[in-house]
């Protein structure tokens, strides 16, 4: 978003939020303006938009919503078709079924998020192997609860500002080299 857009956003919820926005001085407004610009500088001003809007119809509290607020909102209505935990190991308990042969095949078929939670392919051919009843309580639970940690770690890095996204990618790629070096 631009300076312009995010005064814009700024303005709305100060004149929604009055009471928030009371004992700011003329002097901080420009910080508080660059600060939000930083923090939705990769998000896009109808977004950023909507996000507020939905915030405005929906809270029932007298005060203005935060950064972290509106990020989680935005966060929210761009994956209004996310998988549910449940429905990412049905996929999984699915291609299970074909999973001892065609575990590749199966792997491939599922969703980037839903294979970051299998892990590798023959994780897939592991558990086909396994019995049923094991597979359906033990694997589910496991598999579930490590899909619901990798999602919220997805979503955390999704609300970064690009900046922070940035530094995160370098300091991954540098534990990376790191990690190939003591191989």
């Amino acid at each position: 978003m631009t300076y312009k857009e995010t005064a814009e956003i700024l303005n709305v919820l100060r004149n929604v939020y009055p009471h928030s926005f009371k004992d700011i001085q003329e002097k901080d407004v420009k910080q508080i303006v660059e600060i939000w610009q930083m923090m939705f500088e990769g998000d896009s001003f109808a977004e950023v938009s909507a996000a507020v809007k939905a915030l405005i119809s929906t809270r029932t509290v007298g005060y203005s919503p935060t950064i972290g607020e509106v990020k989680e909102k935005l966060h929210s209505l761009r994956t209004v078709n996310e998988l549910s935990e449940q429905d990412a190991w049905a996929m999984v308990s699915k291609a299970c079924q074909n999973g001892l042969y065609g575990y590749q095949k199966e792997f491939d078929k599922l969703p980037p998020e839903v294979q970051r939670a299998v892990g590798q392919p023959e994780q897939l051919r592991a558990w086909a192997a396994m019995d049923t009843e094991t597979v359906e309580s033990v694997v589910a639970s496991n598999f579930m609860r490590s899909y619901r940690t990798k999602a919220a770690r997805q979503k955390e890095f999704e609300m970064l500002p690009e900046a922070v996204k940035s530094v995160v990618g370098q300091l991954a790629d540098g534990m990376k080299m790191i990690g190939e070096g003591t191989g």
